[in-house]
């Protein structure tokens, strides 16, 4: 699977990581290895709140059903990864990218547009998440890890397409496409507010 560099048409982003961001991350590669455990943890469990929550919402629940043991696995990837390299997961830490996101969706009015804001959500950081794993696959200089992050930069892209796919299931199209354009014009603003950290995926 070919992305491209910006990832613009693909993924929608409209604003690419800084290329320092690389740089940085390879500084801090126990940080970075623990932040991306904490987010494969993160992503199965709020898969299984979204099933918990709209257990009426078939096929989203059995979508969701295999991502979460998918995500569980590859926390223990990352966790394995850690060990082998005598590395410790270190403590959680606040994911201010994600928090950023929680902000702009839509708390109040019906049910469907909750719904809609919490799948674009979700494929925004899997977006995101494949955007960064793709520079860690082409930047750093350990070639198990570019490896290792190729792995991870291809399925994080299915996934972003599985939850672009259950808006589209559930909301009218016209109404996901002028809301993912809203929420991808959003998410350029947050990147470009945040500093470039090395010692977190997003």
């Amino acid at each position: 699977m070919e992305l491209s560099i910006h990832t613009k048409n693909i993924l929608g982003l409209q604003l690419p990581t800084d290329p320092r961001w690389v740089n940085l991350a390879e500084i801090s590669i126990e940080a970075i290895l623990t932040d991306h455990a904490y987010c494969e943890q993160k992503a199965a469990t709020t898969c299984i709140s979204y099933i918990q929550r709209y257990s009426d919402y078939s096929l989203m629940v059995e979508s969701l059903a295999p991502i979460v043991t998918e995500e569980w696995g590859h926390f223990r990837m990352v966790l394995q990864e850690l060990k082998k390299r005598g590395l410790e997961l270190g403590r959680q830490r606040k994911d201010e990218y994600v928090n950023k996101l929680i902000e702009f969706q839509r708390k109040g009015g019906r049910i469907e547009d909750r719904f809609l804001d919490q799948m674009l959500t979700m494929a925004l950081v899997e977006a995101r998440s494949c955007e960064r794993f793709k520079r860690l696959s082409e930047g750093l200089d350990d070639e198990y890890l570019r490896n290792f992050y190729r792995k991870f930069m291809e399925s994080e892209a299915g996934h972003y397409t599985l939850f672009i796919n259950l808006a589209d299931h559930y909301t009218d199209k016209k109404l996901v496409r002028n809301r993912w354009k809203e929420w991808l014009e959003y998410e350029a603003g947050v990147m470009n507010e945040m500093a470039i950290r090395g010692d977190r995926i997003h």
